[in-house]
This record gives structure tokens, C-alpha cells and sequence, in this order.
């Protein structure tokens, strides 16, 4: 809290100073200020802007640039010379004067920007910071006109890569060291750092150094290597540090920004998309300190090309009378796909199968669609391995939950214990690690990470490891209380929160432990799913035995609502949910599928995937590219990528996102506009024409009453996994964070920072292996080089989907299966 007068010249002295404030004077003016509070923050709220560089908001103060230099008086003696404000901290009796009202001041910023650009290049023309550079701004305002040093400029060699996608102009940087602090203290990824000594100090890596047979100064020697790298780009106050793909694209003024959000991943990160002639150049963070604060992930950054990937669909498409997809008019791919869907409902009915892609708005419309046009529950969003026991956890523990009853951003960082189960956050959430890291070192969070290995999670977040065999995170649970006595004692006292993963619907069980170890200690909990539109999806009842809002189909109460709403009567018995309407399809028990945005790849079984869009009768996919659903689909509907549509995301939280359309003009359609119309062609109204009308015929659905945690609670047994054979160990996966996703197609740059495919095995178990592993199961094989890490002895860690390692596609195995190993190359 800042307290400054109401009016210039007036006076704070009849105001009380709250206890833990001070009273200071800036320019004149009297103010109360936080202690502990930076000078430079407390200018601030009071209006006053002192030129700065190597500030910001969430990085610790450096005073390495010596821009915002002010004149400070303590006790009534004047400082010997100006001070650095964004250091030095409030004190009671202190009189400050900056720029506005200090000449002395004024001097001494203009002489440090004089000396900041004495070796920096009139790049300004070409330099892709142009025209939004501190520099620039701050040399015209606070700069001197003339200056006294005419000797030739220092150059060096440019660019140079600090990575694939982040290139280096050395000569540029004012060595401000935002971008080491960055990655130093945010990330956590210490491999970029400052470089010699004096007139020689530049910014480099590991790699760099060697490069310019230079005495490195890092500690890691390891090149530069994260997922966060994009974030120094921008923060950079100058354009030193540049992104190679949007590197002389654009400029920043024939640019035009629009808010929206990140559609990778959970989180539902703020962010800010600047396009020209109806193409994206670039993405940058959004400022939302609730959610992303000022980062997003390299993913939610770069990741945004495959909307003009050459295989984009833009025309529907029929398969001809020789088996051939053909380009139609909306009217005849509507029309016949009417008449397929329809006729399969007639006959042994049709299906829905829906991506993680969906927004709120969409997932609503293919919920409502199964329902009224198919008259089915046969619809689930969970395009990866799922189970009974998740959708039950689900239903009773997260339906419903917001910002306001659940887990937070913020009670991650304010809490004091946090477990992390079949979850790891820099893969899958990132922002969620940040959040973590941060908690743990600013506030001292206890991180305990419940899996196999000592991942860069675990270390990055200062964390410790339960170790445990894939499969066996359950028994893991129940017996915290008996082996992890302190563990348990810490999710039992005030400010604990249980973070659970998608890649529990891998292990039976898990779920209903959790549900055991929440009600024992009383710990916040939160379902962190991987995808963007999972909770959106959840909680539009695109699901099997849910209808919106978290109501079971077979509730009769709960059921009436939606029929009341709905104008319609429906089906009271549960829906098959994805493998369930595979199987069925495979073995030609329905007649018709509508599938939007589902990858066969990410199933449990892509080969019962792929059988059955190859034996069932009928399919219609909504998608955007070309992809094996599209390989067997009857007619194919083109719908809009995120950037050509609005609507919202609900996040992890709960917290609806929502964003505008970006791209106006394309003709690109989105889902819930082609679903309405396709159910018009069947006679069916469901009122999704636009985002916005769907999201009101959502919000028109009476609030959930109650709770299903009685009927959660009483499922079970489970059927655990087999124990692996002679030869045998057990397999954990999970997907990398940069890795083979279609979402990421035509990004080299970004494809360049993917971490090393590797097997981790511990040394036991890869003794005798040599330097390969081949990893096997009846359906086919993988092999990769070795690493021995910190497993369990007799288990095998292999990335999910990266380049050689596609574990679904490959071995049809998963989280805890068992697999054999064979040695590769000696």
C-alpha cells in the first residue's frame, strides 16, 4: 500500500502510518510506503516514471544498468552521490528527489545513458526491436542530444545462436543481465550467464564461450537449453536477444495486436498475438498476475505455424464413389453428412469422439449434438488413456470447482506443502512449475514429487522424490501415512495442496487413494489435465455419464433439469466412453462416428483406433489438417484454429479464459457454428450458431446442486496391472513438453530445443545393454540410446511422443505396462 496526498502540495502529516509502513518524501510530496519496498515501486504509484533497464516487477533487483539513478537524503544528510532506486528500499525520514525535480539527478541518468550508448550500433532502422526499444524511448527522453565520444564503435560477429530459436547481438546488449536473472532465478535454466571481465563482459553460454575461446563463467557448462527461452526475448530492453523466426519479419508498428489466449495447455495463459495482412508474426506473454504473471512457455510462443501448414483443409471434403476425398460446397458435405449420421442413429446408432482442443463453447455444442441430433450418451473428450474410476473422481472432485473454491495459481504459491501425483509440471504444465519453483524459492514451499526419477521438475522446484515403480502410485498413496510419516503430517497441516495428472487414469486405483489420503488430511486438491479444452469439456458434459455442469445421465433429478432446459427427453442409461466406442466400432455394433480433432496416435490403442474408423459404416470429422481420422472419414468439415475463432477455455483452475477472434475475414467456421448447422440438416435445433450464443445457452443451464462424492466413493474393486514377466520391466511415460504434437508442426526452431531422446534406466538395470536399449512389446519395438538416472531398479522411462519414440503408436503400452529389454548397440 502506497498513501500519497490527494492533491500536489497537500499533506500526509495528519495521517496515521500503518504498522509495517513508513513515511518518506518523493519530489515533494509525502507518502506512506510498505517497508521494504523498492524506491523505483513507490515512484511509481505515485506517477512518476524513472527511466530503468535492468528492473523489473518479478526479478530480484540487480542494479547493473545505474539508469534510474536518484538523489536520496537520510537524516537530513544528503548521500555522497546519486543512488540506484531500484535497489535501495524505503526508510522512514527519507527525501528523495528523481529527475523530475533534481538536476543532479537528471545529470547523472543522462550520463549513464551516454555511456550505455557509447558501442551501441545506429541498428535502430533494422533492429526488430524498432520501434518499441526502452532504449530508443528513454535515449530521446532522458538522453543528451550530442555525444562527447566519436571513436569507432566495438562489433562483433553477428548473430550469434544462443539456441536454435534465440539469436544474440552482442554489440547491442547494455549488459542489464535481465535475461541470465531470468533464467537464473525464474526458470531455472542457469545457462546463459555474463562472460568476462570490464570493457570484455558480454553475454554467452557454455557453448559460446568455447566458440570465442573465452574463460566461461557458468557453473553448469551445458549450452543453453529451455523451455522458457522465449521470455528473455522479450524482456530484453533492447534488441540484443531476438527470436530467429521472427527475425526481420516485421516491425513492430505495421503490426497489429490483439489479446487472446494460449490454446497449449491447461493453464490458459494470457497472451498478446500481433499479426499483419492476416498472418500471425509473433506471440508474446500476456500481463495476467493471477494466471502467467508476464511468462509463457516456449510452446505457447513460437508453437502457433501449423494453422498454415500446407496440409490445412479450407474446402469440406466427400469421399467420391472410387474412395477419394473430393472438394464439395458446405450445402452437399452438410447434406451428406445429415444423411449418414442420421441414418446411423436409425440403425445401431452413431458415436461422438472429441480432441483436448475444444473450447468451452465448442465442447458444449458437440455435447448438446450427441444428445439431441444423435440421441446418445455415447461421447467423451478424454482422447487419451482414461478410465471409469477418473470420470468418477472427476464428477465428485472437479466439476464445479473456480477460482473461488478451488486450488489456485496463488495457493500454489502461498502453500506450504505441495505433492505432485502422476504429474510433471514442466512437461505438461509449465507455467504451473513456474508458479512452483517460485513458491518454493521465494517462500520456502515444500515440493514432494511422487515418480520414479529425479526429473528437472524435481530439482528446478528445490523438491524431493517419492520414488515408486510406475503402476504403483497408489500403494504409494496409501502408505504415506506409514513411510513418509512427515509427508503425511505436512498435507495434513493448514496450506497443502495434492496436484494430480492426467496420466493417473493410467493407475487403477490411484484416484479413490487420493480420494482417501484429501479426506484423512483435509489437503486442497487439483486435476491438472495437459490440454486446454479438458476442463471446458468436463464441464460441458461431453462426457459419458455426464451431462453439463457435472449432472449424472442416469440422476433422474439431475437429468430433468437438462431435459427442461433442453426442451427434450433423454436417454437415462450411460454412454460408452472411448475405448468402449472404439471396440464398438471396430466390431461394427454402431453405425457412425463424429469425431473432432482426435489424434489415433494418442489413444491407448491406435490400433484399435485406426480398425475401427476403418470398420465402422459411417464418419464425418470436424478437423483442421489432414490426419488419420480424415484418411477413413465419409465427408471432412474444415473448422477454425483458435486464432480464427473466439470463445473460452476453462482453465485447470476453473477460470474461464475467454478471447476474440483474431483473424477476421477467413471464412473459417467454428465447431459449434458447423455442428448447429449439421443438426439443423437433421432436424434438430441446438441453438450453437455462434460462440457466444452457445455460451449463452450453457450459461442459461440451472447451477449444479450437490454433490456425487457419496457414489465416487463406493466404485471399485480395481483390476490391477500384471506384473512384468522373466526378461520384463515396467515402463513410465509421459509426453515432453516440445515434441512430435501437430501443434507444434512448422516451427523448426522451436523443434531445434527438444531435449534428448534417451531410455533412462537406472544402472542396475542397464548393465550389459551397452549404449542402446530396445524397448518391445508384441506390437512393435523402440530403441534409443541410454542414461542411467535415479530410477527404481527394473523400469524404463521413455518420452511419449518424440522423434523415435512414439511409445502409443509403437509399443500400444502406457504408463506401468510392462515391456521387455534387449541390449542394442555395444
Amino acid at each position: 500500500m502506497t498513501i500519497a496526498p490527494d492533491r500536489p502540495g497537500t499533506s500526509t502529516e495528519d495521517t496515521p502510518v500503518p504498522e509495517g509502513h513508513v513515511k518518506l518524501v518523493i519530489d515533494g510530496e509525502e507518502v506512506i510506503a510498505p517497508k521494504g519496498e523498492l524506491l523505483i515501486r513507490t515512484a511509481e504509484r505515485l506517477g512518476t516514471v524513472i527511466p530503468r533497464f535492468c528492473d523489473h516487477p518479478l526479478l530480484d533487483p540487480a542494479g547493473a544498468c545505474r539508469q534510474c539513478l536518484v538523489e536520496v537524503e537520510m537524516g537530513g544528510r544528503p548521500m555522497p552521490k546519486p543512488q540506484a532506486s531500484c535497489t535501495m528500499t524505503v526508510a522512514d525520514g527519507m527525501v528523495v528527489k528523481t529527475q523530475l525535480t533534481s538536476a543532479v539527478a537528471d545529470k547523472a541518468q543522462q550520463g549513464v545513458m551516454e555511456l550505455l550508448l557509447i558501442n551501441h550500433p545506429l541498428d535502430c532502422p533494422v533492429c526488430d526491436k524498432g520501434g518499441e526499444c526502452p532504449l530508443q524511448n528513454q535515449a530521446l527522453a532522458h538522453g543528451r542530444a550530442e555525444s562527447r565520444f566519436v571513436d569507432t564503435k566495438r562489433t562483433f560477429p553477428k548473430p550469434l545462436p544462443i539456441s536454435s530459436q534465440v539469436l544474440l547481438d552482442r554489440e547491442r546488449c547494455v549488459l542489464c543481465q535481465r535475461c541470465t536473472r531470468f533464467s537464473r532465478e525464474i526458470a531455472g535454466d542457469p545457462f546463459i550467464e555474463l562472460l568476462e571481465r570490464g570493457a570484455h563482459q558480454q553475454i554467452g553460454t557454455a557453448e559460446t564461450a568455447d566458440v570465442l575461446d573465452l574463460a566461461s563463467r557458468t557453473t553448469s557448462g551445458q549450452p543453453f537449453q529451455s523451455y522458457f527461452s522465449g521470455n528473455v526475448i522479450q524482456i530484453c530492453p533492447v534488441g540484443a536477444l531476438t527470436s530467429a523466426a521472427y527475425r526481420f519479419r516485421s516491425r513492430p508498428f505495421d503490426l497489429v495486436s490483439a489479446p487472446s489466449v494460449c490454446e497449449h495447455c491447461s493453464s490458459g495463459c494470457a497472451e498478446r498475438t500481433d499479426f499483419r495482412r492476416g498472418k500471425v508474426m509473433r506471440k508474446l506473454a500476456g500481463d495476467d498476475p493471477e494466471v502467467n504473471e508476464e511468462w509463457i512457455c516456449d510452446k505457447g510462443r513460437f508453437a502457433f505455424r501449423y494453422a498454415t501448414a500446407d496440409d490445412r483443409i479450407r474446402r469440406p471434403l466427400i469421399r467420391n464413389a472410387d474412395g477419394v476425398l473430393e472438394e464439395a460446397s458446405w450445402t452437399d458435405a452438410l447434406r451428406a453428412a445429415a444423411a449418414g449420421l442420421a441414418k446411423a442413429r436409425d440403425g445401431k446408432g452413431a458415436a461422438v469422439l472429441t480432441g483436448g482442443r475444444l473450447t468451452v463453447e465448442d465442447a458444449y455444442a458437440y455435447s448438446k449434438f450427441a444428445r439431441i441430433a444423435l440421441g446418445t450418451n455415447d461421447i467423451d473428450f478424454r482422447a487419451r488413456p482414461h478410465s471409469a474410476e477418473e470420470l468418477g473422481f472427476l464428477a465428485s472432485h472437479v466439476v464445479g470447482t473456480t477460482p473461488e473454491s478451488g486450488v489456485t495459481f496463488g495457493e500454489i504459491e502461498r502453500a506450504r506443502t505441495v505433492l505432485c501425483v502422476a504429474f510433471e509440471p514442466e512437461d505438461e504444465a509449465p507455467i504451473v512449475f513456474l508458479r512452483l519453483r517460485k513458491a518454493a524459492r521465494k517462500n520456502r514451499t515444500r515440493v514432494v514429487h511422487l515418480g520414479q526419477w529425479t526429473t528437472s521438475s524435481v530439482s528446478k522446484t528445490f523438491g524431493e522424490l517419492l520414488a515408486c515403480a510406475p503402476g504403483g502410485e497408489a500403494a504409494a498413496i496409501d502408505g504415506i501415512a506409514q513411510h513418509a510419516q512427515d509427508v503425511d503430517q505436512a498435507l495434513a497441516s493448514e496450506g497443502a495442496v495434492i496436484l494430480v495428472g492426467e496420466r493417473a487414469a493410467e493407475v487403477p486405483g490411484l484416484f479413490s487413494a487420493l480420494h482417501r489420503l484429501v479426506e484423512r488430511t483435509g489437503a486442497r486438491l487439483a486435476w491438472i489435465p495437459r490440454r486446454a479444452g479438458e476442463r471446458g469439456a468436463l464441464a460441458a458434459g461431453a462426457a459419458p455419464t455426464l451431462l453439463p455442469g457435472g449432472r449424472p445421465v442416469t440422476d433422474d433429478a439431475a437429468r430433468a433439469e437438462i431435459e427442461k432446459a433442453w426442451g427434450v427427453t433423454l436417454s437415462a442409461t450411460a454412454g460408452r466412453d472411448t475405448t468402449a466406442i472404439l471396440k464398438a466400432a471396430s466390431g461394427q455394433d454402431i453405425d457412425g462416428l463424429l469425431v473432432g480433432g482426435v489424434d489415433p496416435d494418442d489413444l491407448p490403442d491406435p490400433e484399435l483406433a485406426r480398425r475401427a474408423l476403418k470398420n465402422v459404416p459411417f464418419v464425418v470429422s470436424l478437423e483442421l489438417r489432414h490426419s488419420g481420422v480424415t484418411e477413413h472419414a465419409d465427408v471432412v468439415l474444415p473448422i477454425a484454429p483458435a486464432v480464427e475463432k473466439a470463445g473460452s477455455y476453462l482453465n485447470w483452475e476453473g477460470r474461464r479464459r475467454e478471447f476474440a477472434v483474431t483473424l477476421e475475414g477467413t471464412g473459417a467456421l467454428p465447431d459449434c457454428r458447423v455442428l448447429d448447422t449439421l443438426a439443423v440438416e437433421m432436424d434438430a435445433d441446438i441453438f450453437t450458431q455462434t460462440p457466444a450464443a452457445a455460451a449463452a445457452d450453457l450459461a442459461k443451464l440451472p447451477a449444479r446442486k450437490g454433490s456425487f462424492l457419496a457414489e465416487f466413493a463406493s466404485k471399485g474393486p480395481f483390476i490391477a496391472r500384471a506384473e512384468p514377466g522373466n526378461g520384463q520391466v515396467l515402463l513410465a511415460t509421459w509426453r515432453q513438453l516440445i515434441d512430435n504434437g501437430s501443434l507444434q508442426d512448422g516451427e523448426p526452431h522451436l523443434k531445434g530445443t527438444q531435449r534428448e531422446v534417451v531410455a533412462k534406466l537406472s544402472a542396475k538395470t542397464a548393465e550389459g545393454l551397452g549404449k542402446t536399449v530396445k524397448v518391445s512389446t508384441e506390437r512393435g519395438s523402440i530403441t534409443l540410446p541410454i542414461e542411467v538416472a535415479d530410477l527404481p531398479d527394473g523400469v524404463v522411462w521413455l518420452p511419449g511422443n518424440s522423434d523415435g519414440s512414439a511409445v502409443r503408436a509403437a509399443l500400444a503400452a502406457g504408463h506401468g505396462s510392462a515391456v521387455t529389454l534387449t541390449g542394442g548397440e555395444k
